[in-house]
């Protein structure tokens, strides 16, 4: 039978920041729970039940997601890295280098932004009598080469 972790071990200011370290770093809960040596369950139970343990969590969290959203605002707008070369006299050189911006990143930050104006499903909704007018006119077969201005 698999030994029982109480949650005062893990109460402590030093397992709390390695908590949040841990989802700072990027780990799911199953890992973190799966670090501690506990179930995806009794996880859960502790965040409801322990305030500081679900806090420890949470701000390591808005930490890695903070991180994330500054990379993709950065790769959706382009951004300038300073690169080190060296020479032909072997002298380290310092060398900008703009990184432009990503379509893919920028497509992704204006859809979840700005939904209303970037989603893929646009809905069209016609507030009309519902009465379509085309016009239509007839080309004979010796105005091929004329122009539209011409017509």
């Amino acid at each position: 039978m698999a030994k029982r972790i109480k949650y005062d071990v893990w109460a402590t200011n030093d397992n709390l920041l390695r908590v949040e370290a841990w989802a700072r770093d990027g780990l799911t809960d199953t890992d973190i729970a799966n670090n501690i040596g506990i179930s995806r369950t009794t996880l859960w139970k502790w965040k409801k039940q322990y305030p500081e343990f679900e806090k420890a969590l949470a701000h390591g969290k808005d930490v890695a997601d903070i991180k994330v959203e500054n990379s993709l605002y950065h790769l959706a707008t382009g951004y300038t890295v300073t690169d080190v070369k060296i020479d032909k006299e072997g002298n380290q050189v310092k060398v900008k280098k703009h990184i432009p911006p990503n379509l893919g990143a920028a497509i992704f930050w204006l859809k979840n932004r700005k939904p209303d104006k970037w989603q893929d499903k646009q809905e069209i909704k016609n507030a009309g009598t519902g009465e379509i007018n085309i016009n239509i006119t007839p080309v004979s077969a010796d105005s091929e080469n004329t122009t539209e201005s011409e017509v």
